[in-house]
């Protein structure tokens, strides 16, 4: 019996929830996938709030939905959800840390698309999606298929199509076999059951799984899961589980992946397969994460699996990436994909949240790599910081800008724009949605003290961050 695997990153802000993204055709970029949560064709942007004390309950934590106009997010237009929320199953709690990881995909198949709240406890809170945006009526708690026992465990939870029908899938936990992982078949009804239900044996070691991500990276137009392992403080690398149309392969690829921190997939160079992009971990030591400059590998898509026919490495000391690879500044920290300037080609947004700024250390900033024909280069790369002209804010010692980050399009323009965090901004946390949005709990009426608001986007890749 496989030993059940100590808490691997005791720095992280919270654990790991890698994006949920789209199967993609061809010509089909990453924005592609709206997180619409009301209907009304504009991508919408879910954040965290995981250590807000509400309701009268230490960290009980929130999610705050921002709806997208024709001008883009605004604040505006706040939803708010708690366990407290009329309709939510449950009450808050001291400590449920409520939306430490959100997945966004249309759950049940109606076209507006649906959220998954994890809690610290690791239970699965659905929201089902509705014009008029988010609300509590009829929220579910992720469980099985009928006839099983027992709630879903959302540790690592991640969406895709791994058949290929075009119904949402769900990566999770639901076996008292600690080898096993669930693979959840869509559609789920309103009760939170999914259609059916296949056990995977994911593991040969007594390691445990620290990061996932999925995306059709071989280009057969079906999603396929990437699982990233480590025992203890030591990263053993990643696996390819491929997709077909009779679901997900029940024995990994041949193709060996290597370790990662962070994880996502983008078709950076348009060849109609996804790329993985992952944060490398220095010398596969998980413990050296928080004093590492940061390094990002791309392991271009092929029929073989990512990586098989060319990789890339990137750097802050790479040709034309703004910045220089310093001690403890964690390029990658945090990962995302989209067409930022609507030529077809995903770009990635880099979190560098602890990037010095002239003399405030760990103020943090957001580096955007473009992609091409050759895929991801430092050429025309970008970086942003609250210094930066036009950004509201002012660069501050421990703000970590770029704590999360996200490319979405807010304004329906097929160009996904920057929206980023700072977790420990004035103590509360604050969002940006760039190039001239930002709001915070206090803005948005929301429980301030040490909300940590912004801690992570919906779909994002990972939640945590290695602290210095």
């Amino acid at each position: 019996m496989r030993k059940k695997t100590a808490a691997i990153a005791a720095a992280c802000i919270a654990g790991a929830l890698a994006a949920g993204l789209a199967t993609t055709s061809q010509a089909a970029p990453t924005t592609e996938l709206r997180e619409d949560f009301n209907g009304d064709g504009y991508a919408d942007l879910a954040t965290s709030a995981p250590h807000a004390n509400f309701g009268g309950k230490t960290k009980a934590g929130y999610v705050v939905i921002v709806y997208g106009s024709a001008k883009g997010l605004n604040p505006a237009t706040k939803t708010v959800i708690s366990k407290n929320t009329a309709g939510v199953p449950g009450d808050a709690a001291d400590s449920d840390q409520f939306g430490t990881r959100l997945t966004a995909r249309d759950l049940d198949a109606d076209g507006i698309t649906d959220l998954a709240a994890v809690d610290s406890g690791d239970g699965v809170t659905v929201l089902w999606g509705r014009k008029g945006g988010l609300t509590g009526e009829q929220a579910a708690t992720l469980s099985g298929p009928a006839g099983t026992s027992g709630d879903v465990n959302g540790d690592k939870l991640t969406a895709g199509d791994f058949n290929g029908d075009g119904k949402t899938d769900l990566f999770a936990t639901h076996s008292d076999n600690v080898e096993e992982r669930a693979i959840l078949y869509g559609p789920f009804t309103r009760s939170g059951q999914p259609a059916s239900e296949q056990q995977v044996d994911m593991f040969t070691t007594d390691n445990d799984i620290d990061q996932v991500t999925a995306g059709d990276v071989t280009g057969d137009g079906i999603d396929d899961l990437m699982t990233f392992y480590a025992y203890q403080n030591h990263s053993e690398g990643g696996r390819l589980w491929r997709g077909t149309d009779k679901g997900l392969s029940a024995t990994a690829a041949a193709t060996a992946l290597p370790s990662a921190a962070t994880a996502t997939t983008g078709d950076f160079d348009k060849d109609g397969k996804r790329d993985l992009a992952i944060r490398t971990v220095p010398g596969s030591i998980n413990e050296d994460l928080p004093y590492d400059p940061g390094t990002i590998k791309i392991l271009y898509g092929s029929a073989d699996g990512p990586g098989a026919t060319r990789t890339k490495t990137i750097t802050q000391n790479t040709a034309g990436v703004p910045g220089t690879s310093e001690k403890g500044d964690q390029f990658g920290a945090r990962l995302s994909a989209g067409d930022v300037n609507g030529d077809g080609y995903d770009d990635l947004a880099v979190g560098v949240p602890f990037e010095g700024i002239g003399t405030k250390a760990r103020a943090g900033a957001v580096v955007q790599l473009r992609g091409g024909s050759g895929g991801l280069t430092g050429t025309g790369a970008t970086a942003t910081h609250q210094d930066t002209a036009g950004v509201p804010g002012v660069a501050e010692t421990n703000d970590w800008f770029g704590g999360a980050v996200k490319l979405v399009d807010g304004n329906g323009n097929g160009k996904a724009e920057l929206a980023a965090s700072a977790p420990q901004e004035n103590a509360t946390g604050a969002v940006w949605s760039l190039p001239a949005t930002a709001f915070n709990p206090v803005d948005l009426g929301t429980p301030a003290k040490d909300a940590r608001f912004g801690q992570s986007f919906a779909n994002e890749a990972g939640t945590g961050l290695y602290i210095p």
